[in-house]
């Protein structure tokens, strides 16, 4: 009995006619990967352990002042900006071509799951490969972690992305101010966490989804030209409004991540600071919308830059932390290297860890020009796709239950 292929929604969907891309919207997608990169190649420091090989560690535990760099690097608000804003365009598109919200749903889901397989099992094969050629086991156990740490994000925005048609509802209702709201829901729960104390941390994990869809209903909503520059002004000020209020009166973490030890996360669940922040990343994104779409027709060097960093989007994101581990691992062996193999624990740290981005950078280069293939999902997907993805991530899921 043979296996029969099954088509993937890529292969059988309605094609609409792709538009032109627009420049500043990619320049912002590329803002925020960038500030993605940046910020875990900054603030995530491998350090000696203990037991020989790299543990994760943070120059953010000895030096508080980076905290206000967080909130330039956590660019996350303007991608899920500029998520809702292509998302809701696309299904626009789609609809208007026939196709129905299931199959375009499926369409992007693929998109999204394909690069994250594709890394998952290959770090596996590779993994085994690593431990014979003498990889301490602690180094092997942060590569996994470090790889992993960024997949709530595919996750989350997997989550959002599923609700764009309920997105499109709300906005033909209620326009920008459907994302309202959502931030109100964030804010309820941090009340009754910070303030009341009446639930358990865990119910902090109920704001993932309404602090990321904030900015993404946001996004919808610009996609359908219901975000005046009037409303983006008071997104910013606001934004900057509230958050200035949750710092030095309510007395919130100033990091916008995590740091190791810290009793409270802003990040780890959200809390209101990331609303508040991303209104601020949003209101600015859309007010500079017309000044970078002059600026990358004028520079097409610059735009080049940008369009790369928009076709392996997928790819940085779930490889860059495994150049960050390639590198640290390979000059562990020869030796302690500031900013790279030391602990950071003190301030010339991040200088020197600023030095090593452009041999990051390279290996970065490396690695999506070896795995790129991988951005796209295949054409045809198979029962035999499915289930090798499925003994993949089993497999790996099993190795990281016991390392953890």
């Amino acid at each position: 009995m043979t296996a029969t292929a099954i088509p993937s929604p890529v292969a059988n969907a309605p094609r609409p006619a792709v538009p032109p891309r627009e420049r500043a919207i990619d320049g912002l997608r590329a803002l925020a990967i960038l500030g993605v990169v940046c910020g875990h190649w900054l603030v995530g420091g491998l350090s000696p352990g203990g037991a020989g090989g790299l543990v994760v560690d943070s120059p953010l535990r000895a030096s508080a002042w980076l905290a206000p760099l967080t909130w330039i690097l956590q660019m996350l608000g303007v991608f899920f900006l500029v998520g809702g804003y292509s998302a809701g365009q696309s299904l626009t598109r789609w609809r208007a071509g026939g196709g129905g919200d299931r199959a375009w749903s499926r369409r992007r889901f693929l998109r999204l799951v394909w690069p994250v397989v594709a890394a998952v099992a290959l770090v596996t094969a590779a993994l085994p490969v690593a431990a014979l050629a003498g990889a301490a086991p602690a180094t092997l156990r942060t590569w996994v972690i470090l790889l992993v740490q960024p997949f709530w994000f595919i996750g989350i925005y997997a989550v959002v992305t599923a609700l764009t048609p309920v997105a499109m509802w709300l906005d033909r209702r209620w326009g920008w101010a459907a994302a309202l709201p959502m931030a109100g829901a964030v804010a309820l729960l941090d009340v009754a966490r910070y303030g009341l104390h009446v639930v358990p941390d865990w119910a902090g994990y109920l704001t993932v989804v309404p602090a990321w869809m904030f900015t993404y209903q946001l996004g919808v909503a610009w996609a359908r030209g219901g975000v005046s520059r009037t409303t983006a002004w008071r997104l910013l000020w606001g934004g900057a409004a509230l958050f200035t209020t949750l710092l030095v009166v309510a007395h919130y973490p100033a990091s916008m991540v995590t740091v190791p030890g810290a009793g409270r996360s802003n990040s780890n669940p959200p809390s209101l600071l990331v609303p508040a922040l991303a209104a601020i990343q949003a209101g600015a994104a859309i007010l500079l919308r017309g000044r970078l779409d002059r600026l990358l027709h004028r520079h097409s060097a610059l735009w080049t830059a940008v369009a790369v960093l928009n076709l392996c989007a997928m790819t940085i994101f779930c490889w860059h932390q495994t150049a960050l581990v390639t590198v640290s691992a390979g000059a562990a062996r020869l030796g302690s290297f500031a900013g790279l193999t030391d602990p950071p624990l003190t301030s010339a740290w991040i200088a020197q860890r600023l030095g090593w981005f452009p041999l990051l950078a390279v290996a970065l280069g490396l690695l999506v020009a070896l795995v790129r293939r991988f951005e796209r999902p295949a054409p045809v997907v198979t029962p035999r796709h499915r289930l090798f993805a499925a003994a993949i991530v089993t497999a790996f899921t099993a190795y990281l239950l016991v390392v953890y």
